[in-house]
């Protein structure tokens, strides 16, 4: 597994997830000015993941062993432990240290950033395990 991480299907996953993590971002903005910051960052995160399945069935992990329906679901399951870990990540920095290191330069944007970060590559290794899962033959 940890070879993987050195692959060409790694770098489409971090580019295409790139992508997605830029629309999650700004999203985000945008979400902000009618819900609250953890609302906005739960709203975000889910116009990234619409993103990132597209992106992620086109581009990088081709053919899927699951019908479509499957890797929804499988999507979602990964995706669920992923925002947690985003949500989390961006509460403690915007709530915790940040005000404690007395920083005020666009914190929530900067604890945002940092916590979609974060999943990448637990991510990664859910999609590949589950979501995505390819035919047998594809890894000879």
């Amino acid at each position: 597994m940890l070879s993987s991480f050195y692959s060409k299907q790694f770098f489409l996953f971090l580019l295409t997830g790139g992508i997605a993590a830029l629309v999650n971002f700004g999203s985000r903005f945008l979400y902000s000015t009618v819900f609250s910051y953890p609302v906005a960052i739960i709203w975000a995160y889910i116009t990234g993941m619409v993103v990132a399945f597209i992106l992620f069935k086109i581009v990088v992990f081709k053919p899927a062993k699951h019908s479509v329906k499957k890797q929804i679901f499988y999507f979602t399951v990964v995706n669920l432990l992923a925002v947690a870990q985003t949500l989390i990540i961006s509460l403690l920095l915007a709530n915790s240290l940040f005000p404690m290191l007395n920083m005020t330069f666009y914190p929530e944007a900067l604890a945002h950033a940092c916590g979609i970060a974060v999943p990448a590559v637990t991510s990664f290794i859910g999609h590949s395990l589950f979501s995505f899962k390819q035919h047998e033959s594809h890894h000879a």
